[in-house]
């Protein structure tokens, strides 16, 4: 049944939003047969949204920090500010998801490797979180009473010394959900990148259909990276379909919304005890300085921690932030791992819903990879299949695909294709009489290198006219080729332009140097992979969330081997 609903007092698009179960559909009347899925004007289902202060930083700037030779000018945000302990190390690098983006020059366990002579790159598949935001509404508000509660404090006679004497001319001036203008340069310049990386993929006067969602910073992150891919006309080669992003309405770009449990379960619950105890040890030194330095005021724990998240989203959004310099590089190292901790919880191996949250793209490359019709039932994924049974709006044939998400879809495709190497995630490991700062040993999953803001997975598909050899070396006259075989294609993931090692988590992928994997053994490896999600069990089946740590897999563990499922009838 088809419901169609015009608004009066709102116009919308004919883009047909579609319900979870597919069968309700508001929108205008249309006036030709096929929906107009491409128009992302006038906005709608963009979510709330607030406008911050403009930057001023020619003003505000305290750059050279006292010692004119080491100025070096913002680019355009000022991270040059001294931070003790740093030894030239950037704490920009290390504030978690917060991170603004950047290429690292550690990569994930194998060198990266050109490209041999004769081989062509057929097909380039991308996900890409949103660029630099502000803080979200609910974040926002917190941080809005945080600064009423220093303002009145300060007119009721507390007053800040030292270091944090900036308080009292300190007022917060952020907005709330959208891109910061440097967001805005984060997609663009992605955009470029990739133009010079794949360019050549795209075949001119035809127009490929990239894919995101209608909340406000997910459709400007994507006309942006395509402003940067083509040029401020990428409309004539490039249609942009913008899934609507509310409860209840299917999407693999933010499959929450289709998914009961998602919705329902406080995954931050889960996983407080473990982050307000490490937040407790990592900031114990400097709390206890900072309420030195506050006459008449306790400063807590959660007055550290507010400061540092202040720092990190000030610095996007007005390019420079007084709060950073309060904190030593290794708090910065605890800062980051806690939102280590608290995605490794909410969206990684150690959530029960990250492998539901990411199969439905898993299975969306797939067809795409393939050739194929999307054929994955609604029942097993959050896919909307009005859309991806439509060749207008999921084509299966081009040779470039762009698709934008959130944080933790990019974090639950990794689960759900099985990359095991990032649910190495190691728990706080310090005593109650460690006095420093004691941080866990080194980990792959960290959420700074993985999803820092405009965070990208690229996933470039290669032919070659022969097997390539599994180790390659960096000699230019090594023949990379095994020459008496026949042609091979090959699947290589790259994110945030370093290359990921399949063979450290698939074993159907052999070793290689190169980090590579033979394309008909990487989908050997995922035909497994939606049976592995269990989405109908993990989103309305009834099962215990237990002690954060229990999960290992990105699914709910079993009990028992008991399953009770309780099915939502639509």
């Amino acid at each position: 049944m088809r419901l169609l609903i015009s608004y009066a007092s709102l116009t919308l698009p004919v883009v047909s939003y579609v319900l979870a179960n597919d069968q309700y559909v508001i929108g205008v009347a249309p006036t030709t047969t096929e929906p107009e899925w491409f128009k992302t004007r006038p906005q709608s289902f963009q979510g709330y949204t607030a406008t911050g202060a403009a930057p001023f930083l020619a003003q505000t700037n305290p750059a050279p920090f006292g010692n004119p030779a080491t100025y070096t000018a913002n680019h355009p945000l000022e991270t040059s500010q001294p931070i003790r302990g740093a030894k030239d190390r950037n704490i920009f690098h290390h504030m978690g998801i917060l991170s603004p983006y950047y290429p690292r020059s550690d990569g994930f366990g194998v060198d990266e490797y050109p490209r041999p002579k004769g081989s062509n790159i057929t097909q380039m598949h991308m996900l890409h979180r949103h660029g630099s935001r502000y803080p979200n509404k609910d974040e926002g508000d917190d941080f809005a009473n945080w600064a009423k509660t220093l303002t009145n404090a300060i007119s009721h006679g507390v007053i800040f010394n030292d270091e944090l004497s900036f308080i009292h001319n300190w007022t917060y001036t952020l907005g709330a959900n959208i891109l910061t203008p440097r967001g805005r340069e984060d997609l663009l310049e992605s955009g470029i990148l990739n133009f010079f990386n794949y360019g050549h993929l795209y075949t001119p006067g035809t127009k490929i259909v990239a894919r995101t969602t209608t909340q406000d910073r997910m459709l400007k992150s994507a006309e942006n990276f395509l402003a940067g891919f083509f040029h401020l006309d990428w409309d004539e080669h490039a249609n942009l379909l913008a899934m609507i992003e509310e409860q209840n309405f299917n999407t693999s770009l933010q499959a929450k919304n289709a998914c009961p449990n998602a919705m329902n379960i406080s995954f931050d619950d889960y996983v407080s005890d473990t982050v307000t105890e490490w937040k407790s040890h990592y900031l114990a030194h400097r709390t206890q300085h900072l309420n030195h330095l506050s006459t008449n005021y306790n400063w807590t724990t959660n007055d550290s921690f507010t400061a540092q998240t202040l720092c990190a989203y000030e610095t996007v959004a007005l390019g420079y932030s007084p709060w950073c310099a309060l904190f030593t590089f290794p708090e910065w190292e605890g800062f980051s791992y806690t939102y280590d901790l608290t995605f490794g919880g909410n969206a990684g191996f150690q959530c029960p819903i990250s492998r539901a949250m990411g199969i439905t793209w898993v299975e969306e490359f797939l067809a795409r990879v393939e050739s194929r019709s999307f054929s994955t039932p609604g029942s097993s994924s959050a896919a909307n299949l009005t859309l991806n049974t439509n060749p207008t709006t999921f084509p299966t044939n081009q040779s470039l695909y762009f698709d934008f998400v959130h944080d933790k879809i990019l974090l639950g495709v990794l689960t759900a294709f099985g990359l095991r190497q990032f649910a190495d995630l190691p728990f706080p490991d310090y005593t109650p009489d460690d006095n420093n700062v004691k941080l866990p040993r080194h980990h792959d999953f960290q959420t700074a290198k993985i999803i820092p803001f405009a965070g990208r997975l690229n996933i470039e598909i290669i032919r070659a006219p022969h097997k390539i050899h599994p180790c390659r070396t960096h000699d230019p006259h090594q023949d990379t080729y095994i020459r008496d075989t026949g042609e091979t294609e090959y699947v290589h993931f790259l994110l945030n332009q370093r290359t990921v090692p399949l063979h450290k988590s698939l074993p159907e992928c052999v070793f290689r140097s190169d980090g590579w994997c033979e394309l008909d053994s990487f989908l050997r490896a995922q035909r497994d992979s939606l049976r592995k999600a269990e989405y109908d069990f993990t989103c309305v089946g009834e099962w215990d969330l237990g002690e954060f740590g229990e999960v290992q897999d990105g699914v709910p563990v079993r009990k028992g081997g008991i399953k009770l499922y309780c099915r939502y009838v639509v």
